[in-house]
């Protein structure tokens, strides 16, 4: 296992992001294309590529992933589906006056924004679509392959980071498996930032395994179950004893109102809770509660707070508290993964990708070579320490 640990300041690019693309060119299809989320993600490419801003939060910049064969960040081409209708560029001013993008940026990259927001499609369902669930992935996998051919890409990465939906009451297909499907019909690898259904429901099970395509996720993992995979390892390798661990998310913005919906929370809300119940040896007691808050915006507060027993059953508390702002916290992962997954593709990696666990809160089980399903460690460190060797055997792909 190799010994690479995270870097502990700012590591130079694994290349010069300004450099024109010497090879073909890669799309990054979003779902939820004018989110916060996404638009953060395409005004940060586009600043990284101009050298308006050091890539600050891409893993894929650090010194690692030099020799993995990534596509660079100019080669990226973005476009998506979107049920909404403002313009990426509006989008990005509204982000800068609430203080999640630079000000100024969005001037200075509305180009780029104006580029991505013209490959942006209506998504759905919309309310009143008379059209079926198999015209829906049609017509999602037909804006897919379009979208391919129009710029010439080598390759389409589709990744979800539309608001969260609740899970699915009945067998039928939800919005995120919809995109998921058409995915998989246009022959583009996938990856679920969210927690909503995607791919992984069970009327895609075969499709994702005939399909010979790399895919990834759920949830991607960006502030309190981050830090809940660093802690709960500490908790455990340390032999103390974890009694309870409650936390507390204070946010607005589109998640937050979309979380407002206890179902919905409650997919969220899984994912949080497992990483303690893969970490730890004992499943502690407390939950975690999620409040809506508009004023807040795009920006959230995070609270934790832990009662644990020390030796000779001292009891003691630790209370974390993690205030940040989502878009700009999974943006450049989403940039990341987008990376990782058009690689993978290129070099024949299929299958559930549970290598890439240090992404998500629910990532996939790793697969070995003779067919079997090895437990993916919960601990980010482990986490990382197979990102790096996924790296590795990308490079060797080369």
């Amino acid at each position: 296992m190799s010994t690479e640990s995270f870097p502990t300041h700012t590591p130079a690019p694994a290349h010069d992001a300004r450099q024109a693309p010497a090879g073909p060119r890669t799309g990054v299809w979003l779902i939820g294309a004018r989110g916060s989320v996404a638009t953060t993600a395409v005004a940060g490419c586009a600043a990284t590529v101009a050298g308006l801003h050091p890539p600050t939060g891409l893993v894929t910049e650090t010194r690692p992933f030099a020799g993995a064969g990534l596509a660079p960040l100019s080669s990226l081409v973005f476009g998506g589906h979107d049920t909404a209708d403002c313009p990426l560029p509006k989008r990005a001013e509204a982000l800068a006056e609430g203080g999640v993008l630079p000000h100024g940026l969005p001037t200075a990259v509305r180009a780029e924004l104006e580029a991505a927001d013209r490959a942006i499609r209506p998504g759905g369902p919309q309310s009143g679509d008379p059209r079926s669930t198999g015209e829906l992935v049609d017509a999602f996998a037909a804006d897919l392959t379009a979208f391919r051919e129009e710029h010439g890409l080598a390759r389409v990465v589709v990744i979800n980071v539309a608001s969260t939906e609740p899970a699915p009451a009945d067998g039928t297909l939800p919005a995120s498996s919809l995109y998921a499907a058409a995915a998989l019909r246009a022959g583009c690898p996938y990856a679920n930032f969210t927690p909503s259904t995607g791919i992984h429901h069970p009327a895609l099970a075969e499709q994702a395994r005939a399909s010979g395509l790399p895919y990834a996720g759920r949830d991607g993992k960006t502030g309190q179950t981050l830090l809940r995979s660093v802690l709960g390892p500490m908790f455990r390798d340390r032999a103390l004893a974890v009694r309870a661990w409650s936390g507390s998310n204070l946010l607005g913005g589109g998640d937050g109102a979309a979380l407002a919906d206890p179902a919905a929370a409650a997919a969220k809300n899984a994912g949080k809770e497992r990483v303690l119940a893969d970490t730890l040896p004992t499943v502690p007691e407390g939950e975690v509660h999620i409040d809506d808050v508009p004023a807040l915006g795009d920006w959230k507060t995070a609270w934790d707070h832990i009662a644990f027993d020390g030796f000779l059953g001292t009891r003691m508390v630790l209370q974390t508290i993690w205030q940040g702002c989502d878009s700009a916290l999974a943006a450049p992962l989403v940039l990341d993964l987008a990376r990782l997954l058009a690689r993978a593709h290129e070099a024949g990696v299929s299958g559930p990708l549970g290598e890439l666990a240090f992404y998500f809160k629910d990532p996939d089980a790793l697969q070995s070579p003779d067919g079997g399903s090895p437990a993916t460690p919960a601990g980010l460190a482990e986490q990382y320490q197979l990102l790096l060797g996924f790296a590795r055997r990308l490079g060797a792909a080369a």
